[in-house]
């Protein structure tokens, strides 16, 4: 059975949240056992759904990144793409693009890697990606010493997926981190 001072209390953390929070992280905030907060939560998604015969509301609640979070509806992106694009957003170069991409896929992987890849350095490219806080220093190889790189649950959520393994197959064509140090 639902409970609307907990579905709205729910509804409110969200809204408010800057970065997605695990139903555990919910409950514990209401004080109020895991399933329940699940199920109020699935039933928020589907109230927000159903709303206007089916169209639903001008946001929505999905689960990336490890967590849940508040978006804007898809049917109305162009309206904060509007406003967004009247604000001149900034934007990554093609080299952080890449970059970006090469460490989502390979990661973890040092500059020296990355740099094989792309054929030029990426100095420039990964103090971007770091200062924008898509990318994180993960760790060291224990070999070379080499910091390995790795993508943030920021970059994650920004490209509304939850793991790795929801990012688009590519070419198999690209050497493996292995393969390199050779």
């Amino acid at each position: 059975m639902s409970d609307p001072q907990l579905r709205s209390a729910i509804e409110a953390i969200l809204i408010a949240a800057e970065t997605p929070l695990a139903t555990v992280t919910i409950a514990g905030a209401v004080q109020a056992p895991i399933a329940s907060v699940q199920q109020e939560i699935e039933g928020l998604i589907e109230e927000l759904n159903s709303h206007d015969n089916g169209n639903g509301r001008g946001y929505e609640i999905r689960e990336v990144g490890g967590g849940w979070r508040v978006y804007v509806n898809q049917r109305h992106d162009w309206g904060l793409q509007k406003l967004l694009s009247s604000e001149g957003p900034a934007k990554l170069s093609q080299a952080a693009l890449e970059t970006l991409a090469i460490i989502a896929y390979k990661q973890p992987i040092s500059r020296g890697q990355i740099s094989q890849i792309r054929g030029v350095s990426v100095d420039s490219a990964i103090k971007t990606l770091q200062s924008r806080g898509l990318i994180e220093h993960r760790d060291t190889d224990p070999d070379t010493g080499a910091i390995l790189f790795e993508t943030t649950n920021y970059a994650m959520e920004l490209l509304a997926i939850n793991s790795l393994s929801e990012l688009p197959k590519i070419s198999p064509m690209l050497p493996d981190a292995e393969s390199m140090n050779d």
